[in-house]
């Protein structure tokens, strides 16, 4: 191997054993660890380039070397090969996320065993209505005066209301308003159905027209996006593990992610389905995050629903992390394409 694939193989020894040890890393325990099958004093020269490179860098207290943000960064750019989950990994993620009965259950299995597989911060973000389509409205009469509206998107997200109307109205006359309301909706968009039911008590009989402008105030609200809906967390625990991971404040990170703003932000950037996102350290726009890693990936069955991913130390098994956000969001894709 050559002087920089030494180096790189030096820097990868680094990455692996001070997230396995949070241990900094000398040169004689990668000679006798990674049979680089060069000496002690060359590994020590290969130490001092990447040092100046600001890929490593000499805690005060010790004699070994910590990756910096950019060193964590050049390792994750070079994983050519993200070692994917065991089958048994696998069969374990497609069990536990086949019994899933709806999607809340789907997103919420998901949050657990993503912080369960990397024992990290596992994040989901719920569909995005915006991005959804109405695939159908459910009309249904609880009383003569009273109906229950069930409002069912293309991304398997379901929404009920129940409204009193104040006046009674037949069979005859939900079966009208059902079919009025589907016209109006079905197969679009959500800020295009949103106008389109705006519209509805213009063209509705006289005789439905308080009875339409009653519904649809109550489906407006119903489309239009509720953020205080959007985010899932799961594993916040594991991140209280190492405090020492945290040099800023951990309380700060926690807060952080109780906000959402933040977080959604973060997985905003995970549009590509299939394609995994790592930000690490500095990278983080939010100044609180700058001591954590998030990694995260779009999910959705052919387009992106919404982002998922993991959030901890930047002292964090990459590999691994990476692996198991692609294989949940896979499995989550395939669940809700068959929906």
């Amino acid at each position: 191997m050559n002087a920089d694939e030494r180096r790189f193989a030096v820097l990868r020894a680094i990455v692996a054993d001070y997230v396995a040890t949070h241990e900094p890393v000398g040169s004689k325990m990668i000679v006798d660890k990674y049979n680089l099958g060069v000496s002690s004093a060359t590994v020590r020269n290969d130490m001092a380039v990447l040092e100046e490179d600001g890929l490593i860098v000499q805690p005060h207290t010790s004699a070994g070397r910590v990756p910096t943000d950019k060193g964590y960064r050049l390792f994750v750019d070079r994983l050519a090969q993200v070692k994917p989950l065991s089958a048994a990994e696998r069969r374990a993620v497609q069990a536990f996320l086949d019994g899933a009965v709806d999607l809340d259950d789907v997103l919420r299995r998901s949050v657990r065993l993503l912080a369960q597989l990397t024992r990290q911060v596992a994040v989901v973000q719920y569909p995005t209505l915006t991005r959804s389509t109405v695939r159908h409205l459910e009309v249904i009469q609880l009383t003569p005066a009273r109906l229950m509206l069930v409002l069912i998107t293309d991304s398997g997200r379901v929404d009920q209301r129940v409204v009193d109307l104040g006046e009674v109205i037949t069979d005859d006359q939900v079966a009208q308003l059902r079919g009025m309301i589907n016209a109006a909706l079905a197969g679009r968009p959500l800020a295009a159905a949103s106008a389109a039911v705006a519209d509805l008590p213009d063209s509705a009989p006289p005789e439905l027209r308080d009875v339409t402008i009653t519904l649809s105030t109550i489906l407006i609200e119903t489309l239009v996006e509720h953020p205080e809906e959007r985010l899932l967390l799961g594993g916040t625990a594991n991140l209280t593990r190492n405090v020492a991971d945290f040099p800023g404040s951990l309380r700060q990170v926690l807060e952080a992610l109780e906000e959402q703003v933040v977080v959604l932000k973060l997985l905003a950037s995970a549009q590509d389905r299939g394609t995994v996102t790592v930000h690490i350290g500095e990278e983080n726009e939010a100044e609180e995050m700058r001591d954590t890693s998030v990694v995260s990936i779009g999910y959705g069955a052919g387009t992106v629903l919404g982002g998922m991913g993991v959030v901890g130390p930047t002292r964090m098994d990459y590999p691994g992390s990476i692996a198991a956000v692609h294989a949940v969001a896979r499995y989550v894709g395939e669940i809700l394409a068959g929906r």
